[in-house]
């Protein structure tokens, strides 16, 4: 692959992307419209999420909601505003960062999804990966057909500059992760411990400030996990063919190419470990509402099918890479009762993400409202 040069962070880009704050509009065509069968149980798989709530009928039918549901971060998959598109500083990279989501209804079998969008804020960050970088930031309102108002987030990107940040090389030491057959066994082993709750009701009365939750185990990452993600999520800029070349008529500045000289998406960081090393990434790397969903995937596991998740707030800290291998824990900090609140009986709990070095490479923090008992 040619290494070539790549646009800085410019102050009038800037200054013409501050003129979009406050302006609503409708974000790009979403991957899925509307909760199906198909795409629950497609996003579910992509995340390694074994739940019967959003993948068993006869299950879900005797639970709660009396059918099937789709995961909380399924969202992201309705809208690629929320997963990471920005608009402004064409050349400059983005790198999705986090998400602060709040559900007020679960997402039903049969609900179309209309999200709305509007640029919240751009702070002007110095960063030790690229140099200057700009956190952008969206707010996000989900509705359903209904107009029944089913979520409302901001989600974040720093957009970084690439060929600085290859330059400084701040990850160039970090070596790809090899594995022997005892390790795989027991990562093995942590997926047959895997905790799910389930029709087990877990009581506010029961939980305790300090109680934990997971460990939870996902990975080691391969470009095939990805691909699964992909299927169940939709992916920010994957076309094939004339969608392809149109795509890039309308936006030059995502034809990069390859080492064949054709273009491609910015968005093969992913998958192709040459364009990663491009930006100063040393290998290809997962998406950062994938590493969301595993914590979402992990409160919701412990939580069980008769609790609410309420709030998510998660921040993406390092860059996740094939061969990783990601532990997901957690912890309650807090419980109390909300006044006048559906959800009156709460705890709020943290939660992050390692990977095998030992490194912090996720954090949040989880609202949740839990049943009590009678």
């Amino acid at each position: 692959m040619t290494i070539q040069s790549f646009p800085q962070i410019s102050d009038s880009a800037l200054e013409a992307l501050r003129g979009r704050i406050g302006v609503e509009f409708a974000g790009p065509t979403p991957w899925i419209t509307e909760v199906t069968r198909d795409n629950i149980r497609h996003y579910a798989w992509g995340i390694g999420d074994r739940n019967p709530l959003w993948l068993d009928e006869d299950y879900a039918r005797k639970a709660r909601f009396g059918g099937l549901v789709g995961p909380p971060s399924m969202l992201y998959a309705f809208d690629k505003v929320v997963s990471g598109y920005v608009g402004g500083l064409p050349g400059v990279h983005a790198m999705f960062a986090g998400t602060r989501f709040q559900w007020f209804r679960p997402l039903r079998l049969g609900d179309q999804i209309v999200a709305r969008s509007s640029l919240k804020e751009l702070v002007d960050r110095s960063s030790k990966f690229s140099g200057r970088a700009i956190q952008q930031i969206y707010e996000v309102t989900f509705r359903n057909q209904d107009g029944d108002h089913i979520a409302t987030c901001d989600s974040w990107c720093f957009r970084t500059q690439r060929g600085e940040a290859r330059e400084r090389g701040k990850y160039s030491q970090i070596k790809p992760q090899t594995y022997t057959p005892e390790e795989i066994d027991r990562i093995r082993e942590y997926y047959d411990k895997e905790e799910l709750r389930g029709a087990k009701p877990r009581y506010w009365q029961d939980v305790n400030v300090g109680d934990p939750l997971g460990p939870m185990v996902k990975g080691p990452l391969t470009v095939t996990g990805i691909v699964a993600f992909d299927q169940g999520w939709g992916g920010l800029y994957i076309q094939a063919h004339a969608n392809a070349f149109e795509l890039f008529s309308r936006h030059p500045a995502l034809a990069i190419p390859n080492g064949a000289g054709i273009p491609e998406p910015p968005e093969r960081v992913h998958w192709d470990s040459e364009m990663a090393r491009a930006v100063g990434v040393p290998d290809a790397y997962d998406y950062g509402p994938e590493r969301v969903s595993w914590l979402i995937n992990l409160v919701t596991s412990w939580m069980g099918d008769d609790a609410n998740l309420l709030i998510m707030d998660a921040q993406v800290r390092r860059f996740n890479l094939v061969g990783d291998t990601t532990y997901m824990r957690g912890k309650v900090t807090r419980k109390w009762i909300e006044a006048d609140s559906d959800d009156s009986h709460r705890i709020e709990c943290d939660v992050w993400a390692e990977d095998q070095r030992g490194e912090l490479t996720a954090k949040g923090t989880a609202t949740i409202g839990l049943p009590k008992r009678k």
